[in-house]
């Protein structure tokens, strides 16, 4: 049950959370996780995006499931997706050609536009607002959310399936979108990013995929979490990057744990409307 003595979206008030699968295209399912008690129609929905590299991972690993209880114990509706992993058994890095990775970004933001459109359409029975979607990744969950988010117009990408789908925030634990230029005041959402500086696989500014040398066949230039934070933060759109200065891709596992300051964004910044622009330091 909960305690009218703790606050919705930021202390942990449910213990008994439920959670239920879903298919929502061919053999791609979800995990759909919910208080027992929590009666409320109108909540947000964190959605979130496992990492792995496009090669591994999956909805249900332990640091997904402890991260989706624990939100859920909040009283966020909370779903986990699936989504097709294109580089199982094959490269992803400098000797995958540019056009195969860029394939591969635009595959899985197609596959996390599938499972929120799923989602929308069953908010009356779910229980959420589907003004209050929030995308979640990790690594390369990461880079699909962003992606999704931030690449919207662009040519490779103006074709998915966004209907009339909006989010209201983005959070990025690690993660990097294709062109940071892509971020315009009509796609720029509140935005929450994780990110070590020395990370040697996504770039926490501006460099090449996988760091690749401008002749390899899978040169692709990436802009991390600190160029977003800087576009962000040029157009007046609120944004808080917490940096390790020492941290590397660790963190695509280490933020699952800053729960506490992840339902702090999303209370103060994205439902209740707190314009702020933050660089916070982590500690190692």
């Amino acid at each position: 049950m909960a305690s009218t003595a703790q606050e919705r979206y930021i202390d942990s008030i449910f213990t008994e959370i439920n959670v239920r699968s879903f298919v929502f295209s061919d053999t791609l399912e979800l995990d759909f996780y919910s208080a027992k008690n929590n009666e409320l129609t109108d909540r947000p929905i964190m959605i979130l995006v496992h990492g792995g590299g496009f090669a591994i991972g999956k909805k249900d690993n332990l640091l997904e499931k402890k991260f989706c209880t624990a939100m859920a114990a909040k009283g966020y509706a909370v779903a986990s997706i699936s989504y097709r992993l294109t580089r199982k058994g094959k490269s992803f890095d400098c000797d995958c050609p540019t056009e195969e990775k860029l394939a591969t970004f635009k595959t899985a933001s197609e596959d996390v536009l599938k499972a929120v459109g799923h989602l929308a359409k069953n908010t009356g029975s779910l229980g959420f607002d589907r003004n209050k979607i929030i995308l979640v990744g990790s690594s390369a969950g990461a880079e699909a959310v962003l992606n999704t988010v931030f690449m919207r117009y662009h040519r490779d990408f103006r074709q998915l399936p966004y209907g009339n789908l909006q989010f209201a925030g983005v959070i990025s634990f690690s993660g990097a979108v294709l062109n940071a230029d892509y971020i315009t005041e009509q796609t720029a959402i509140p935005t929450l990013l994780f990110h070590g500086v020395k990370d040697k696989l996504v770039p926490y500014g501006t460099a090449a995929h996988h760091y690749c040398d401008e002749d390899t066949p899978g040169y692709l230039p990436l802009d991390g979490s600190n160029t977003i934070a800087q576009r962000l933060s040029k157009l007046g759109a609120p944004y808080t990057l917490y940096v390790d200065m020492e941290g590397n891709h660790d963190w695509a596992n280490k933020a699952y744990a800053h729960t506490h300051d992840i339902s702090n964004f999303i209370k103060t910044v994205i439902l209740d409307g707190v314009w702020q622009q933050s660089k916070i330091r982590l500690t190692p």
